[in-house]
């Protein structure tokens, strides 16, 4: 099987940083993938971007995701790299991708939630990410991932239900970025309520990585 990259879109207050950069609109984090994956570590590593650090920090000072932050570094340009020791309030995917052998490439906050790159040795591991937000009431939603399996033409094991809302979502750009259409909208073609869509789109989806990026045999407990 072969290694992939994909980029998943995340929500949730408690992610690590939200706040923060929801206070400073002018700021980019990015992870630096080397220091910031290992679960054991205490501290998480990060380039940030940003036109005010004055207002940046005041984010992370009432942030509760963030305890202790250093800036570890200027890099010139309105960029430094700075240190962060989470709350334990904090949602924290770096080590969830990094227990499931992958890496965060690229981590950018599009205003009200996370765009993560990242990168799996085995296509298998990305089921992982779904089943952390599945337990944490995380919204997910796979952005793109190498090429995407026809939804029509394959069986991957999906519902009726599911393959409808996952075409549904498909026809009405749900998938699309940015959106052409809302969770609402998607629900409201379905006939049914926003947590039920959001449901069968998260177990669709999971489904299609299960089965059509696993060999037989391999689905994951």
């Amino acid at each position: 099987m072969a290694d992939i990259k994909a980029v998943v879109r995340v929500e949730h207050p408690d992610i690590v940083l939200t706040r923060t950069v929801a206070h400073d609109r002018s700021s980019k984090v990015k992870s630096v993938s080397e220091a910031g994956t290992d679960p054991t570590s205490g501290k998480f590593f990060y380039h940030i971007e940003s036109s005010d650090f004055p207002r940046f920090e005041d984010g992370l000072r009432t942030d509760h995701t963030v305890g202790e932050f250093e800036r570890v570094a200027e890099t010139g340009d309105g960029k430094a790299i700075y240190s962060f020791e989470y709350t334990d309030d904090a949602k924290v995917l770096s080590p969830v991708v990094s227990t499931a052998n992958g890496v965060v490439l690229d981590m950018e906050n599009d205003g009200g939630a996370w765009i993560l790159t990242v990168w799996m040795s085995e296509r298998t591991d990305l089921a992982h990410l779904w089943d952390y937000a599945e337990q944490h009431d995380v919204e997910i939603d796979l952005l793109r991932v190498n090429e995407y399996a026809s939804l029509g033409t394959t069986d991957a094991g999906l519902t009726d239900s599911q393959r409808e809302a996952l075409l549904v979502a498909f026809e009405t750009g749900y998938f699309e970025e940015p959106r052409n259409a809302t969770l609402g909208e998607v629900a409201a073609d379905l006939d049914i309520s926003q947590p039920a869509a959001s449901g069968l789109l998260r177990r669709g989806i999971k489904r299609l990585i299960v089965s059509c990026m696993l060999d037989d045999g391999d689905v994951p407990e």
